[in-house]
């Protein structure tokens, strides 16, 4: 089968089989019946099945990015790897802390990324891909704004739960989620390991700047905007150290530093590949 072929059944297949986990995850953990609030732990079934949509999305998006003679790159290149990591980082924390309510979000959104590459599949060629420094600081940079994703998305459920709870409002899918506190800690624990990649990402791209890109380092808005995410959660991991900090403060900075991030590369290679028309 030819690599064009692949190129557009992988896609396809993978936010196929996304959406189908999506209803199912939504029917079993969300949807309202009149049945007793029962939980329903993540069966094994299940992370076999997210594990075949990873293994399909992958093969897709190596083929999109390696499949030439070099690499290619573009926003919807970005968006659908960081939502492949973010997916796999879900499905490995599942095997510690219940994660079966919060799919209902994340594989809706993981099946429009999928497919994304598809949609807009203007890339531009990446000339310093096989400098080994730039391989690191790729995977670090990409690796953080996959667990920043999924920070923002716990953030959205942590601020559901506490909302629903205020309003003494049991229902399945608040039912399915784990508690908040166990939320909260799963949130810091990844902005802690995000914040780390992000400034070995930062760091690399400053100091080493000619060594990974073959030009001097210089100031221009990505690396405004990717200081801005790290100074914002920076400051949230020392409120929470320090001080405390949780509830509505945390969830509102974590969702600025998460926009923040967005606009770094995502947002400009948006601007550039679709709304100007150039890769």
């Amino acid at each position: 089968m030819s690599d064009i072929l692949l190129q557009t059944l992988y896609p396809i297949v993978a936010a196929l089989l996304y959406a189908a986990l999506a209803y199912h995850f939504w029917n079993t953990r969300w949807r309202e019946t009149d049945k007793p609030l029962i939980s329903l732990p993540m069966q094994p079934w299940e992370r076999g099945a997210i594990g075949l949509a990873l293994l399909v999305h992958g093969s897709g998006l190596y083929l999109d990015l390696f499949g030439g003679d070099g690499m290619r790159f573009s926003f919807s290149l970005a968006l659908s790897l960081m939502l492949w990591l973010a997916v796999l980082i879900h499905l490995l924390e599942s095997f510690h802390a219940r994660m079966d309510g919060l799919q209902p979000m994340v594989m809706p959104l993981a099946s429009v990324c999928a497919f994304l590459p598809l949609a807009f599949p203007e890339a531009r060629e990446v000339s310093y891909a096989q400098s080994f420094g730039f391989r690191l600081h790729f995977m670090a940079a990409m690796l953080a704004y996959s667990l920043f994703t999924l920070s923002a998305l716990h953030g959205l459920f942590i601020g559901f739960a506490e909302r629903k709870l205020h309003q003494r409002a049991m229902t399945r899918g608040l039912s399915s989620l784990p508690p908040i506190l166990t939320m909260e800690a799963i949130l810091f624990h990844m902005i802690g390991i995000g914040f780390l990649l992000l400034s070995f990402a930062l760091g690399s791209g400053v100091f080493f700047s000619e060594e990974i890109f073959g030009v001097p380092f210089s100031v221009d808005h990505k690396t405004v905007f990717g200081f801005a995410a790290w100074a914002i959660f920076a400051t949230l991991l020392v409120g929470r150290h320090f001080f405390g900090w949780r509830g509505r403060l945390t969830l509102r900075w974590t969702m600025v530093g998460f926009a923040m991030l967005l606009l770094t590369y995502i947002g400009s290679r948006f601007v550039a590949d679709v709304l100007l028309g150039r890769a």
